[in-house]
């Protein structure tokens, strides 16, 4: 075997391949076969290496930034050029030494926060039970987790009983997720398809319930270990990040070759002015190589992360973290961002609005407050289909749940006869007679974004009038209850509560003889009426929709909630204008009975066919200009299949995606980045984990600092956090390009002087190269990215390629204009009364001071500080000039710095230059 990036790679001779950790089919003739699986899967360790300083020294020094700097201070001094090389080497091994200390240092922290040893209850298959350590788990091992939880050092797949788990490391929620065991079936499990029924590791385990000895504990199987599990991957990705396909990166290493085509211009220009000089063999070698080192600055790339580095900062301190900083960059040209409705633009928290009963004959009247319904199963149902579980004597579950159930008036309690059962819930105490006593959940199968409901299994007292329930989407329910038990009215009541922005549940029931799965559970139900549901709009939501939309910036809402809530809160938010349409998109895939269909229905009920719909479509605008396309995630995946020519169409003018199961919010921002848009998405983590990474831009409102959900964490719990990453992101693309340019420039602006002093037999001293790279360049470098994001969103992106005409362009007639001022210069001074010319007899060197190289040397020492202010780029993209005085912490309130004015902070520049070394 071998390892790559902490996974095991094992040889496999029946493949002829190396594969991931796998057991060969003929294992089993192995005698010892618990210590064969150690040998193949290794320690159940995330063991982040933290190498020794001469390590970290050694491979350090061969960094190419600095072997060239090597390579220069060794031309140096054998130029003579001490003092410069000397300043230089100093320089060189400072920031060695401060890059080896923080490499090392956070590299312990990465070790503390991955390496987890603890002890383990396992259980053989002889039945007898072992505590082990952690580090010799391995895939196959069954596991009990005691009742008080702990903290997982592995993955695993839950068997028997229930765990409450906090999956805020993995998906940023901070409400505990319930747990249940997986269900027997022939199809190969995969962590990701059974995630309700998967404890991942690094996820803290608060509470188990059943499945050991008398009730003890759960019983679960580890499935990954080491760097393959969910941990290890959130380690990985910060060890080994994937490469980011951005133009601004790539041009950057292009660009890098256009300078060393001017080095290689400048080396034989050099060459021949010196060859006609009769310089010697050794200082011709000497003086073409030292114009390498000229024209292309070993500092550009660390330049450009400058900008990146103080926007990282300022988003910190206004509780937004990032652990993938090149993202930053890419948030500056973000062209749609993607909202999660529930808990992202409307509040987490639901109230009641009120239950209607309905069967066979009709609905009944509303009635206001469920604890106010009539003994019955729509009672019952409400107060146990749940997955809230107590901890220490609390409710604790999905503040949806947590709502209902308060609004029944019953009681969770831990008690039933002294029988092992997963809730007891109790009707209040004055309302306890022979009809309504207490229930026990004996069997969960928690709620699920792609299925769309939950369901239980309920007993009463002795294990009699055992009954199912199930509660979900209306349009779910009613497809497993028996059409008979649907009301007639059930459409038109859904529709016109889900038009109000209301969210609508519903409840259905069935008796049971014995224990069934779950698949069996959920059919033939009876349905027994809908809940409705109050979810406000967060007062944020509106006013940043309304920045995006006047930057031109496309806001599409992606929910799984139904289609006519979702296109109301988009009304409530901004995303469609009171004064504009919704068309909404309806798709039905192929069938035994019936062809695919594509229509697309107005709000006022007219519909057209997807051939004369063409026209329509077309006057829809991205951004919402008259009309706005609302879709479900049937429509959504029978148009992918029957109808691919008219998704790019559809894709471009919608703005409301309902229905969407976790899969078609990944596969979603997937298409829309093939029509080339840079894709934000921000939501709660819970059921958005795969669009948040796929997207270009993931933001996830959680109170953890980072997960493994998005490259972004922001501890906001609004929207808010969007307008200003995008701001901050713009920000750092023009301070990036404004670098670039300035220390392209400068490479020029040296380069040019040292070939106009050459061809006078001249050069430049050792200490004004030092005055210049040292005290101008690297002050001005550093001054330049401290200035801050505009207050407003532009409707223009900034660009993002380094290699267009303009940039190019500009950098051409600078290049032109710093020639002709410095030939003004020398031509203007050689012109004067006053003129000494210098001794022609000698050369470099040896006949300084002289009048040509002092004023060659002070206009570029001005062209350096022009320069800086012409490529510092402000409007409409970052603030001005005069702001680069503000301090990283006084970004917290922007109106602090309205009366900053200083150009040049010297009071923060020392304290910055650390950052600008790294």
């Amino acid at each position: 075997y071998y390892l790559f990036e902490g996974l095991r790679y094992i040889w496999i001779d029946r493949k002829g391949t190396f594969c991931h950790s796998l057991i060969p089919e003929r294992a089993a003739v192995f005698h010892d076969f618990n210590s064969f699986r150690k040998r193949v899967y290794g320690p159940n360790l995330i063991d982040v290496p933290v190498k020794p300083y001469m390590k970290l020294l050694f491979e350090e020094v061969l960094n190419p930034f600095y072997m060239f700097q090597l390579f220069s201070i060794t031309l140096w001094m054998i130029d003579h050029y001490f003092v410069y090389a000397i300043c230089i080497f100093i320089i060189s091994v400072l920031s060695i030494c401060i890059s080896l200390y923080e490499i090392r240092k956070q590299s312990i922290t990465i070790r503390n926060m991955a390496r987890f040893v603890t002890n383990v209850t396992v259980r053989r298959n002889s039945g007898a039970e072992q505590c082990v350590s952690s580090v010799d788990l391995v895939p196959g091992d069954c596991i009990i987790i005691p009742q008080d939880g702990l903290l997982l050092p592995c993955d695993a797949a839950l068997l028997d009983g229930e765990c409450l788990v906090n999956e805020s490391m993995l998906t940023g929620e901070s409400v505990p997720v319930l747990k249940t065991p997986l269900p027997a079936g022939e199809r190969t499990y995969s962590s990701e398809t059974e995630r309700r029924h998967t404890l991942f590791c690094g996820t803290q385990l608060i509470q188990a319930k059943g499945g050991g000895q008398e009730g003890s504990g759960a019983i679960a199987v580890v499935t990954s270990t080491g760097f393959f599990t969910a941990k290890g991957n959130l380690v990985s990705s910060i060890l080994y990040p994937q490469p980011t396909n951005f133009r601004f990166y790539r041009d950057s290493a292009k660009f890098l070759l256009v300078l060393s085509f001017v080095a290689m211009f400048g080396t034989i220009y050099s060459f021949v002015v010196l060859f006609t000089s009769n310089a010697t063999w050794l200082e011709l070698v000497i003086r073409s190589l030292d114009i390498v080192t000229i024209a292309v600055p070993p500092a550009l790339p660390a330049a450009i992360t400058t900008g990146t580095i103080y926007a990282q900062r300022r988003l910190k301190n206004q509780g937004v973290f990032c652990i993938s900083p090149p993202r930053i960059n890419i948030s500056g040209k973000v062209s749609v961002f993607c909202f999660d409705k529930t808990g992202t633009l409307t509040e987490d928290g639901l109230d009641v609005w009120g239950v209607m009963e309905g069967g066979p004959s009709g609905f009944s009247e509303l009635v206001p407050e469920p604890r106010l319904l009539p003994t019955g199963h729509m009672l019952s149902g409400l107060a146990c289909c749940h997955t809230v579980t107590l901890l220490r004597g609390q409710p604790l579950g999905d503040p949806l749940e947590l709502k209902m159930v308060e609004s029944t008036g019953w009681v969770l309690d831990a008690e039933f006869g002294g029988h092992r059962v997963l809730a007891v819930m109790r009707p209040p105490t004055q309302q306890l007679s022979s009809t309504r006593e207490a229930v026990a959940i004996v069997q969960r199968f928690p709620f699920s974004s792609a299925l769309q409901r939950m369901s239980v299994v309920t007993v009463a007292q002795g294990g009699r009038s055992a009954l199912a329930f199930i509660k979900g989407s209306p349009e779910m329910v009613a497809s497993l209850c028996r059409a008979e038990t649907v009301p007639a009215q059930f459409s038109s009541k859904l529709r016109n509560f889900s038009s109000e922005g209301l969210r609508v549940l519903a409840l259905a029931y069935k008796p049971l003889d014995r224990k069934h799965s779950q698949g069996e559970v959920e059919k033939d139900m009876q349905f027994l009426g809908l809940m409705m549901m109050k979810n406000l709009v967060k007062p944020e939501s509106a006013k940043v929709i309304n920045v995006l939309r006047l930057a031109n910036l496309r806001s599409v809402m992606v929910t799984g909630d139904n289609i006519l809530t979702a296109v109301n809160v988009a009304k409530s938010c901004g995303m469609v204008g009171s004064d504009e349409k919704v068309i909404f998109v309806n798709a039905t895939p192929h069938t035994a009975q019936s062809m695919p269909t594509l229509r697309f229905t107005l709000e006022d009920g007219g519909t057209t066919t997807a051939q004369s719909s063409v026209e329509v479509i077309t006057q829809v605008g991205p951004g919402g200009y008259g009309y706005h396309l609302a879709i479900s995630g049937k429509s959504y995946a029978a148009l992918c299949d029957h109808f691919p020519e008219y998704l790019p169409k559809v894709l471009l003018r919608t703005t409301v995606f309902a229905r969407m199961g976790p899969d078609q919010k990944t596969q979603l921002v997937k298409e829309l980045q093939k029509l080339n848009y840079r894709v934000g998405m921000c939501g709660d983590g819970a059921n958005d984990c795969g669009a948040l990474r796929a997207a270009d831009v993931g933001v996830s409102l959680s109170e953890a600092e980072a997960s493994v959900a998005s490259p972004f964490t922001s501890k906001t719990d609004n929207i808010s956090c969007v307008p200003l990453l995008i701001r901050e992101g713009r920000c750092s693309l023009v301070t990036s390009f404004s670098l670039f340019k300035y220390m392209a420039l400068y490479s020029l602006i040296q380069l040019c002087a040292v070939l106009i002093l050459y061809t006078v037999k001249t050069t430049m001293a050792d200490l004004q190269f030092l005055v210049c790279d040292i005290f101008v360049v690297t002050v001005l470098a550093i001054v330049m990215g401290r200035g801050g994001p505009s207050k407003e969103l532009d409707p223009r992106r900034p660009s993002a390629s380094l290699l267009a005409l303009p940039v190019l362009g500009s950098l051409f007639i600078h290049t032109c204009i710093i020639i002709l001022g410095q030939l003004s210069a020398l031509f203007i001074t050689t012109s004067q009364d006053w003129y000494i010319p210098l001794n022609s007899s000698v050369y470099g060197s040896s006949n300084l001071p002289n009048m040509e190289d002092t004023s060659v040397f002070l206009l570029s020492g001005f062209q350096y500080i022009i320069m800086a202010v012409v490529v510092t780029k402000g409007y409409p993209h970052k603030k001005p000039l005069y702001y680069n005085g503000e301090s990283s912490e006084m970004s917290k309130n922007e109106d602090l710095g309205d009366d900053m004015t200083l150009i040049f902070p010297l009071r923060t520049i020392v304290k910055d230059i650390k950052t600008y070394v790294q």
